[in-house]
């Protein structure tokens, strides 16, 4: 084959490969079904939230606990109510905050230290 030929072939295998999305989030995350019950005293960090997609059409929440594992919680289930209620609030508490922090910078004098603080 001509080698010209070969190289537009090649430049667009490459382009085909780059437009495919992982391996990792070509999937669901919670495959292998729910917790039970979780001790929220052993609930480390923040939980996660991956909402339908074209990946996966469930809404997955996924926690770490102080054992360094990561846990399915059912989104259907108190839990998991609990944890969407709390991201909701947050993200709206964040609009507002992001607002409030705009409109007393435009107050302040830049010298002056801000912060602002999460409720």
């Amino acid at each position: 084959m001509n080698p010209a030929v070969i190289a537009v072939f090649a430049s667009l295998l490459v382009l085909c490969a780059q437009g495919q999305p992982d391996n990792k989030s070509s999937k669901c995350k919670c495959l292998n079904g729910y917790v039970g019950r979780v001790n929220l005293k052993l609930i480390k960090g923040e939980p996660v939230v991956h909402h339908p997609s074209i990946f996966c059409p469930r809404t997955e929440i996924i926690i770490r606990t102080t054992a360094d594992k990561e846990k399915c919680v059912n989104p259907e289930s108190r839990l998991g109510q609990l944890i969407l209620n709390n991201q909701n609030k947050h993200v709206k508490n964040g609009a507002v905050s992001t607002t409030t922090a705009s409109s007393q910078t435009n107050t302040q004098s830049s010298t002056r230290p801000h912060t602002i603080s999460k409720l």
